[in-house]
C-alpha cells in the first residue's frame, strides 16, 4: 500500500522527478483555472443570470464573510489568495469520489508548499499595509525579550499547518485502504462519504487559518502605528 502519491513516479532524471503529485496538483490548477475562464467570461448584472454564475456569486461572498468576520475589513484584498487556498484544496479533497484518485495533499510536498504560501503572504500582507519596519516591530511585542519567541511561533505554525493538513488526508486514505481488504464495499463507501465532509472542512479550516495568521500581522501593524501617533501627540 502507498502511502503517498509522490511513491508513484512517471519520470525521472537527476534529482528532477516527475510524480503523481506533480501531475495531480498541475492538473487541478488546470482545471480551476480552465473553469474560473469558463464561468466568468458571460457575466451578467441583470437580475436573470445563470445557475453557474449564482453558484460563484454564493462563493465568493461566502469567502468574503469568513474573511471580514476574522477580523480583516476589505476581502477583495484578500480573497485571491485566500480563496485560491479554500478551492484547491477543497477541490483536491473532494475528488476523492473517483475510483484510483489521491489528493495531492496526501503529500506532505503539497502540505508543505501550501504552508509556505501562507509563511510569505503574511509577512507581504503586513508589510505592504505598514511598511518593513512597522511589522518588523511586531516581533518585538510586548518587549524585546520576545523576539526569539515570536520568530519560532511564525516557524512552528507554518510547519502545524503542513503536518495538521497533511495528517489529516493521509489518515483517511489510509483507513479507506484498510478498509477495503478487511470489509465489504459498502464500508468503503461510507467512508468516501465521510471523506469529502472531512475534505472539505480541512480546506475551510486552512483557509481559515491562513486569515487568522494574515490578520495578526495586519492588526499587530495597526496597533503598533496607533501607538506611535498617541507618542507622538
Amino acid at each position: 500500500m502507498e502511502l503517498s502519491p509522490d511513491q508513484t513516479i512517471f519520470w525521472q532524471n537527476g534529482f528532477i522527478t516527475i510524480n503523481l503529485t506533480l501531475v495531480t496538483t498541475w492538473g487541478i490548477m488546470l482545471l480551476l483555472i480552465i473553469s474560473a475562464v469558463l464561468l466568468t467570461r458571460k457575466l451578467k448584472t441583470d437580475i436573470h443570470i445563470s445557475r453557474w454564475q449564482c453558484f460563484l456569486e454564493m462563493i465568493v461572498t461566502g469567502i468574503n464573510e469568513q474573511i471580514k468576520e476574522v477580523g480583516l475589513n476589505k476581502p477583495e484584498e484578500y480573497i485571491g489568495f485566500i480563496g485560491t487556498l479554500f478551492l484547491f484544496i477543497g477541490f483536491s479533497n473532494i475528488c476523492i469520489i473517483f475510483p484510483g484518485y489521491t489528493p495531492p495533499t496526501a503529500s506532505l510536498s503539497t502540505t508543505t508548499a501550501l504552508a509556505l504560501c501562507v509563511f510569505l503572504a503574511v509577512p507581504f500582507y503586513g508589510i505592504s499595509k505598514h511598511g518593513i519596519f512597522g511589522y518588523l516591530k511586531s516581533f518585538l511585542q510586548p518587549t524585546w525579550i520576545m523576539l526569539p519567541f515570536n520568530i519560532i511561533g511564525e516557524v512552528s505554525r507554518t510547519l502545524a499547518l503542513a503536518v495538521r493538513l497533511f495528517g489529516n488526508i493521509m489518515s483517511g486514505g489510509m483507513i479507506i485502504a484498510i478498509l477495503l481488504t478487511i470489509s465489504p464495499f459498502i464500508f468503503p463507501v461510507l467512508m468516501k462519504a465521510l471523506g469529502l465532509l472531512t475534505g472539505t472542512v480541512q480546506a475551510y479550516i486552512f483557509s481559515i487559518l491562513a486569515t487568522v495568521y494574515i490578520a495578526a500581522a495586519v492588526r499587530n501593524a495597526n496597533e503598533n502605528t496607533k501607538t506611535k501617533i498617541k507618542i507622538t501627540k
